[in-house]
């Protein structure tokens, strides 16, 4: 049903439709109205025999998450930033044991310092953590990927991230075509979990593997993951033929087909640039934009084909590996190993900061003729910047930088 909605009320309902069994919650900005309206729901009765477990930290929400997917239940949790490096174990304890529970991570940075605001460096550190990660572009698009991370998830046996970018899309009203019960129902069978814990039949999980046996249980890992890059775009196309539109998949294509620059991302990002791209090639200049869904697994072949006929890409990245830079940029330089390419790293949007078409417009104007550095933090304060490191190299005591930096902007703005 087509609604003006926010997009974590959108989202909340897409996981209702799915019929979860256990949802186990702690609230997190900019999470929490997706786990307050499953709760509201939960208490009106709407979510049938659905159990929803309050618990006291984000290690607990997906150590209940784990028991419940692993006695035979679909699970779904909901996490951001803090939240998710406080459940580090539990995550990889849950894909290491193959359940299937799915769960939303409304992208935050991380501290420190402390910042509420989005970037995507929380799902980022978990990139190989076992998870499968999918990243919306928009509302409709996260609504539509819960829907089918449930289905992927149950048919791999392994977890997934649903990722979507905090405030920015959790917080934003828009419409939505939000899925239908009676669709998802078509779209998603019932539960059968590929192992059960059953009193009948004691077993343990988890168990202790040593030398003998650890290689082969990672490389079946790593072998689940490669078998979900034939299932995503399977799923995708399963949900367009019960709903009507195209969402998920491994990738999206803009204006790409002539393109001689072509712009990497992952997210919400995704529409500016595309209205960035439309004000160029009005200009003439044959530019496109490659959003990538499926992070985990990395879609290797399908950039490589991507991006193959271009000139140069550029990766817009919204997180980066400290002491070594970009982190999608550094797949797609391994997909196009053995290719001539020329690769710029943009690193934009940390901690929330907008990244405008004006700002984007000036860096294009120079990396199209590649007049750029490999790596450009996007409205880098170079003042701000050079102030901290004369005041580092002066004083041995020069204090802590982020309270520094925010004095230096009082004293600017007085």
């Amino acid at each position: 049903m087509l609604k003006q909605i926010e997009g974590s009320q959108a989202v909340a309902q897409a996981v209702a439709a799915c019929r979860p069994e256990v949802i186990c919650a702690y609230p997190i900005s900019p999470q929490t109205h997706i786990v307050e309206a499953l709760s509201a729901m939960s208490k009106k009765g709407e979510l049938g025999t659905c159990e929803y477990v309050n618990v006291e930290s984000e290690f607990s929400a997906m150590s209940a998450s784990i028991g419940a997917s692993a006695a035979g239940a679909r699970s779904y949790t909901a996490t951001a930033s803090q939240g998710l490096l406080f459940m580090v174990e539990a995550v990889y304890n849950a894909s290491g044991l193959g359940l299937p529970i799915v769960m939303t991570v409304a992208n935050r940075a991380i501290g420190s310092p402390i910042n509420i605001w989005n970037d995507q460096s929380d799902s980022m550190s978990q990139r190989d953590s076992g998870w499968l990660q999918l990243y919306a572009a928009d509302n409709q698009e996260a609504a539509d990927l819960h829907v089918q991370a449930f289905k992927i998830a149950e048919e791999l046996s392994l977890p997934v991230m649903v990722c979507m970018d905090g405030f920015i899309l959790t917080h934003a009203m828009e419409q939505v075509d939000v899925p239908e019960r009676g669709d998802v129902d078509t779209f998603l069978p019932p539960y059968e979990p590929r192992q059960v814990l059953d009193p009948a039949a004691p077993i343990s999980i988890g168990a202790m593997v040593g030398p003998e046996a650890f290689t082969e249980v990672r490389y079946l890992a790593h072998h689940k993951q490669l078998q979900a890059l034939e299932v995503i775009p399977r799923v995708q196309q399963e949900f367009a033929a019960v709903f009507g539109r195209e969402s998920g998949g491994l990738m999206h294509h803009y204006r790409t087909e002539d393109a001689e620059t072509i712009i990497v991302c992952l997210g919400s990002v995704t529409g500016t640039l595309r209205d960035v791209v439309d004000e160029r090639r009005e200009h003439g200049e044959r530019i496109g934009v490659l959003s990538l869904v499926s992070f985990r697994p990395f879609p290797s072949a399908a950039v490589r084909a991507a991006l193959q006929n271009a000139t140069r890409f550029i990766v817009l990245e919204k997180a980066f590996s400290v002491g070594i830079g970009g982190i999608v940029s550094s797949h797609c330089r391994a997909a196009m190993r053995g290719r001539r390419f020329i690769c710029h790293e943009l690193i934009a949007g940390l901690g929330g900061r907008d990244i405008t078409r004006a700002s984007l417009h000036a860096y294009l104007d120079r990396a199209v003729r590649d007049e750029v550095e490999d790596t450009t933090f996007l409205d880098l304060d170079h003042e701000l910047v050079d102030a901290e490191l004369a005041r580092e190299h002066t004083h041995r005591r020069s204090g802590a930088i982020p309270e520094n930096m925010l004095r230096d902007l009082a004293a600017r703005e007085n």
